[in-house]
């Protein structure tokens, strides 16, 4: 999905603008302009007389960016896929992708599908000032991850509750602590931090003092 540029001339700058964004179905926050030609008056106000000339080009949107990077890297992967979902919300897309190889594009603890979302996340964010943050998923697995993850913690902040015990969680990806850690946050009675080195990085959750 190109963007697709036009040029347009008109009287003046402002009508070769607004024709432009008439034929593109475009506000014009959303478009690039560039002013190609200044209109003139010409010799007595008519020899030599010549419009405005302007090329418009339409933003890409980061979520169909996003698609397409992601779409390109699927490509060379041979990945049997379809693209059900794409989210934009608060400077983060979420795309979810259903297939047939799905188990390959997951991998192991999610490892692969991980390592894709970071290189869509590299591309996507290449010379880009407000950095997007991409959360690719698959037949909606991360988003049950998610949801088991933060039933675990909901567990384990009541096990320490009634332990007054801290609890250790087993070695989890930056991800995933951010989830546990987002999970817990609202508490008043329970506190987590992090411990230990990458790969084996721990969520500790424990009471609050």
């Amino acid at each position: 999905m190109e963007a697709q540029t036009i040029e347009k001339r008109g009287k003046s700058v402002d009508e070769a603008i607004k024709s432009a964004l008439e034929d593109l179905g475009c506000e014009i926050e959303d478009v690039i302009i560039e002013i190609i030609e200044e209109p003139t008056k010409g010799l007595l106000g008519i020899v030599g007389k010549k419009p405005a000339l302007v090329r418009v080009t339409p933003r890409i949107k980061p979520e169909n960016e996003a698609r397409q990077v992601l779409e390109k890297l699927l490509k060379l992967m041979k990945i049997d896929y379809q693209i059900n979902q794409v989210e934009m919300d608060n400077g983060r897309v979420r795309i979810n992708i259903v297939g047939q190889d799905m188990g390959l594009l997951i991998g192991r603890k999610g490892e692969t599908l991980n390592s894709l979302q970071f290189m869509v996340g590299l591309i996507l964010n290449r010379g880009r000032e407000d950095k997007i943050r991409v959360i690719l998923d698959v037949e909606d697995y991360r988003r049950k991850r998610e949801e088991s993850l933060e039933a675990l913690a909901v567990r384990l902040s009541d096990k320490v509750k009634s332990t007054r015990k801290n609890v250790v969680m087993r070695p989890m990806s930056s991800q995933e602590r951010r989830i546990v850690h987002t999970a817990l946050q609202g508490d008043p009675q329970v506190t987590t931090y992090s411990m230990g080195d990458e790969p084996n990085r721990k969520v500790v959750i424990s009471l609050k003092k």
